[in-house]
């Protein structure tokens, strides 16, 4: 499992021009699911994300968590994080998850997240979003399971 976990003031995910999920100070999260990925991948992505220390301390330091900063969170499925580009120029997805596996530990991601804090949005899995990022710092990190 992998993700692009982007500290932001705030961001909204659109699908046919409709608003389907929009937080304020949070994390962005835009997760794909590997064809090798497990259950035990999503509590481990989930733990990672909802305790990182990427929020500053009065200090400015990144001292702090979501939960210590009551932040939310917006989780976009995103399956193109598995994309290879090493031969030529166009991606092949051959380590992505299939669809029905993706989809659900996706939202088993999402479901234990909503377990540890009260705000969290999602996009819609399998449409095509348009997300609108307000990156803070910028603060952007990639976590992989494996």
């Amino acid at each position: 499992m992998r993700a692009v976990v982007q500290r932001v003031t705030k961001a909204t995910c659109w699908v046919d021009e409709k608003e389907v999920g929009s937080i304020n100070r949070g994390i962005v999260v835009f997760l794909g699911v590997g064809k090798d990925d497990k259950l035990e991948d999503t509590k481990y992505m989930a733990n990672k994300i909802l305790n990182l220390r990427i929020f500053g301390d009065s200090q400015d330091k990144l001292n702090l968590s979501l939960s210590q900063v009551r932040g939310e969170v917006l989780i976009i499925p995103q399956f193109t994080i598995y994309g290879n580009c090493r031969k030529g120029y166009r991606p092949n997805f051959i380590k992505a998850a299939p669809y029905q596996k993706a989809k659900f530990l996706y939202s088993k991601v999402v479901q234990t997240m909503r377990e540890k804090i009260p705000r969290v949005e999602e996009g819609l899995f399998g449409a095509k979003m348009r997300v609108r990022v307000d990156n803070e710092g910028p603060v952007t990190l990639i976590l992989d399971s494996k």
